[in-house]
């Protein structure tokens, strides 16, 4: 028997991946632990390792294929004494428009077809031909679920339309907004339902969702936009962060840091730190920035304040033994935040080197899930922007966001009269869930403390 080489999933929230770049070829013989394929997810782009030794009988899914779902077949191999082409024979080909076959599930076994009812006659005039189709069946996730978008099965729901009785015109057979509407004008309204229960009182509709993409069309000129469409990152942050603001309830405290010893030992630490020798000449260890310092604040406040170091379940809080700073890198088109793990532990140093390489990996996309995911709290710095302070979004399943600003000179009054200092805003977004106001701010002083005297952190 042939073996299947699925889709694999490259972190636990990951649903699908753009199949990148295949690394070997029909025919070609692999060992375990070879890398055969390069997957993109919404984060990084991953390399894939055969688990199994065989020849690759098949590519049933070809490079540059976009939301290909976990689990699915994308190539088969021979065994060692197996013909490799008798072995792709057998294999149903991978749907690449709506209406063709399911691919096969994970244990190699076709999804069975799910059998809609009998669609409702309807009195009015006959359906058109794409309508009156019978309802071919899509893919599935192995358990008969139908892909639909959200936006297609509150259509559906609202107007009584049965999604197994609708072929999908979207990717992989996936039904669409487009594909409903088409449905209620040619009267499929309660299309794969019994007579009986077409002729029931409606289900209450659905609370409104705000205009649809095309009501928001029509609201400009035809001509005078352009359309580009999501990217799964770009879907995935939306997704994710409207979920945070829906389920999470955030407070907010900000707090004015005096950086000026800050500073100071900063401009010290790196005219100090030592060299080596490289092709560009005499370079130094490290090079200390102030968001490091930022970092290794919050990671101290942490531990000085270990309830705060906290993650919510619904069965109890995690108390974390260390601090996991997770850290908001821009990326074009969205962002990533990679941790660094146990920051309380690590010289200012350390801290520079790892977040330096972790930024530049995560520009690359060459992150592993482990070094973007967890964490019990984050560091979001938008200073470098000008920005002088905002709110920024808790990102699950973090209990905290610290939100930095720019670092700038104001006149404050010391002793009676007006000085000059180095001030940055900061401001920690808090989940209520699992820290309290008091607690949040007791962690924001601490901070506080830990950013205007740093000589502490080196102690």
């Amino acid at each position: 028997m042939p073996i299947n080489i699925l889709m694999p999933a490259l972190s636990p929230t990951m649903e699908k991946g753009n199949l990148a770049k295949w690394l070997v070829k029909e025919g070609d013989k692999v060992s375990s632990g070879d890398v055969i394929a390069e997957i993109e997810t919404d984060k990084a782009t991953m390399e894939v390792e055969a688990v199994d030794e065989g020849t690759v009988a098949r590519i049933v899914v070809p490079e540059g294929t976009a939301d290909v779902p976990v689990n699915e077949v994308i190539a088969l191999l021979a065994g060692e004494d197996e013909d490799a082409s008798s072995a792709a024979a057998p294999q149903a080909k991978r749907a690449e428009a709506p209406g063709e076959a399911p691919a096969p599930t994970a244990s190699g076994t076709p999804a069975e077809t799910a059998k809609a009812p009998e669609p409702a006659k309807v009195a009015e005039a006959p359906r058109p031909a794409a309508a009156a189709a019978a309802p071919v069946a899509r893919k599935g996730n192995g358990d008969g679920r139908i892909f639909a978008s959200p936006l297609a099965r509150r259509l559906a729901a609202e107007n009584g339309i049965d999604l197994a009785a609708v072929s999908g015109s979207g990717p992989h057979g996936r039904v669409i907004q487009r594909d409903i509407e088409q449905a209620i004008a040619g009267g499929a309204a309660g299309a794969g339902k019994p007579a009986a229960a077409a002729q029931a009182q409606p289900a209450p509709a659905a609370a409104p969702a705000g205009p649809s993409d095309e009501q928001i069309r029509k609201l400009f000129a035809e001509g005078s936009y352009e359309l580009v469409p999501h990217d799964s990152m770009r879907k995935t942050i939306a997704r994710r962060l409207a979920e945070a603001k829906a389920t999470i309830p955030h407070y907010y405290l900000t707090v004015d840091c005096e950086i000026d010893a800050l500073l100071k030992m900063r401009a010290e630490m790196n005219a100090g730190a030592p060299t080596r020798k490289t092709d560009k000449g005499e370079e130094p260890l490290y090079k200390l920035s102030v968001n490091d310092f930022v970092i290794k604040a919050l990671a101290m406040a942490l531990m000085a304040v270990p309830d705060g170091n906290v993650t919510w379940t619904g069965e109890g809080m995690l108390k974390h033994k260390h601090a996991d700073i997770a850290v908001a890198v821009a990326l074009p088109g969205g962002l990533i935040t990679p941790v660094i793990r146990s920051a309380d532990q690590k010289t200012l140093s350390a801290i520079s080197n790892e977040m330096k390489d972790l930024a530049k990996r995560a520009r690359d996309r060459k992150l592993k899930p482990e070094e973007y995911q967890g964490g019990a709290t984050a560091v979001s710095n938008l200073g470098m922007f000008g920005i002088r302070d905002f709110s920024a979004v808790i990102n699950p399943p973090q209990s905290s966001i610290l939100a930095i600003g720019v670092s700038e000179e104001r006149p404050v009054v010391r002793k009676g009269e007006v000085v000059v200092r180095n001030i940055m805003t900061v401001t920690i977004s808090c989940d209520h869930r699992a820290m309290d106001g008091a607690l949040g701010a007791e962690l924001i002083a601490a901070f506080k403390r830990y950013i205007e005297s740093p000589i502490a952190m080196l102690a």
